[in-house]
């Protein structure tokens, strides 16, 4: 009896032992499983969100083969559009504009619009860029490729690259400046940063020079040239580590960022150009004939000289220039712009000066005949950079005699065949009255302004 029970007590824990020895294994498995579920979760979220889902989906086989096989995929899979979308071809200013028609663009209150990659809206992803054509946008081509999974033959272009589309060009001052304005604003909320290369588009055609003028304005800023990126194989796409792209030019921006931009490269060229900020080599009331030769010059240019001469000469202290821009060096713009209170010239691009003065300085502007009715919003493009650049636009001239258009007046053909570069004449009563009403006005404001909360002296430039 008792032998029996002592079997039994044997054959009890011997059946126990072994059902701890299995759960000991079991629990000890199911550890090493999730340890090796984490590693690989933890490994899968370094990959774009596309790969992740494919990798749920496959039959087992090795991570790394899985990785490297849907990387190639991926890099065979970009698809690249042209920049220049013809279906937004009969409104390229309107809205979305008909470059990288397919993205959407960012905006912070007060700023340009603009596009970062990579960014939140870009998923991560970086702009690639393909073509060479400099004549058809439409075979240039742009595209969104995951860092680790660029196009094959892509070359990676290291640093920040500022891509520039202008609807019209990089030579003119006036239409160069307003297509890298809004760059210069980006980097000044975005701690000074400086671009290592820019690419130019003209309607998603490249451009692969700039203006001296507006090179000179960029070096200023940045404390280097601007370096343009030369496309030369079509079939060799490149793709940036960073891109700011703007194609909205200086749409958005209020007009205290506006203020704040021209503020800053004012005070960088002149520090750029060494042009102090005394007082003491500039007239107390700087009055200057800034000049054109050819199109919408004066016909009479003696004349209308004798006028202003006439006028400064009856205000103490007020000393006239007659200059031709054409003949000016960039800094020696910038050091007349400098000692110039009154700026007196036709519409022309050679006014972008005007920002380069002190605040509240005036300009005086004069049209060829015909302007009024036919130019459109293009005729106040310097009334709006002397608000957005703290001036006084104290109104413009049109002249109303010229050469007799073969269409009716209101024809728009006649702006292109004899209007747009038409001569100016000139009225020496309305010159003189005119004259004399500005010079007023700002030897009043002479009187009264304190100096010192008026100009922009060379130690108070941006950090940047």
């Amino acid at each position: 009896m008792a032998t029996s029970v002592w079997r039994r007590l044997v054959a009890c824990f011997s059946s126990l032992k072994f059902y701890l020895t299995v759960l000991c294994l079991v629990a000890t498995v199911f550890v090493l499983l999730q340890i090796c579920s984490f590693q690989i979760t933890q490994h899968s979220l370094s990959l774009p969100p596309a790969l992740l889902t494919y990798l749920k989906h496959q039959p087992e086989q090795q991570s790394e083969n899985k990785t490297a096989y849907l990387v190639e995929k991926l890099r065979e899979s970009v698809t690249f559009l042209p920049l220049k979308d013809i279906l937004f071809s009969n409104k390229p200013l309107e809205g979305h504009t008909w470059f990288m028609s397919s993205l959407l663009d960012n905006q912070t209150k007060g700023e340009a619009q603009y596009q970062e990659f990579p960014s939140d809206s870009s998923n991560g992803r970086l702009l690639c860029l393909k073509g060479i054509d400099e004549h058809d946008g439409s075979w240039n081509y742009y595209a969104l490729a995951w860092p680790e999974a660029l196009p094959t033959n892509a070359m990676l272009q290291e640093g920040l690259t500022f891509v520039s589309y202008n609807q019209y060009d990089y030579g003119n001052l006036w239409h160069g400046l307003t297509a890298a304005f809004p760059f210069v604003s980006w980097s000044l909320r975005n701690q000074c940063e400086k671009p290592q290369k820019w690419v130019l588009y003209h309607k998603g055609e490249l451009r692969y020079w700039m203006g001296n003028w507006l090179s000179e304005i960029l070096t200023a800023t940045y404390g280097q040239e601007p370096e343009i990126i030369h496309f030369v194989d079509e079939n060799k796409p490149v793709c940036f580590e960073k891109a700011v792209v703007m194609r909205h030019n200086e749409g958005g921006m209020s007009r205290e960022k506006r203020l704040e931009v021209f503020d800053h490269l004012r005070c960088k060229v002149r520090n750029y150009c060494n042009i102090a900020s005394s007082e003491t080599s500039k007239p107390r009331i700087g009055m200057t004939l800034l000049l054109r030769t050819g199109a919408r010059s004066f016909k009479n240019v003696s004349a209308v000289i004798n006028v202003f001469k006439r006028e400064c000469e009856r205000v103490d202290g007020c000393v006239l220039s007659v200059s031709y821009s054409n003949n000016l060096t960039f800094c020696e713009q910038v050091e007349l712009m400098k000692r110039t209170d009154v700026l007196v010239s036709p519409h022309g691009a050679q006014l972008t000066n005007l920002f380069l003065m002190d605040r509240n300085s005036s300009v005086m502007e004069f049209f060829p005949k015909g302007w009024l009715k036919l130019a459109g919003v293009g005729q106040l493009v310097y009334k709006w950079g002397a608000n957005w650049s703290g001036m006084r636009h104290e109104g413009a001239w049109h002249d109303p005699f010229g050469e007799t258009c073969k269409f009716p007046d209101t024809d728009k053909r006649c702006m292109s065949l004899v209007y747009k570069n038409a001569m100016i004449g000139y009225n020496e009563t309305y010159f003189g009255e005119w004259a004399r009403l500005v010079l007023g006005k700002v030897n009043i404001r002479k009187k009264e302004e304190i100096p010192e909360h008026n100009h922009v002296s060379l130690d108070v430039c941006s950090q940047c």
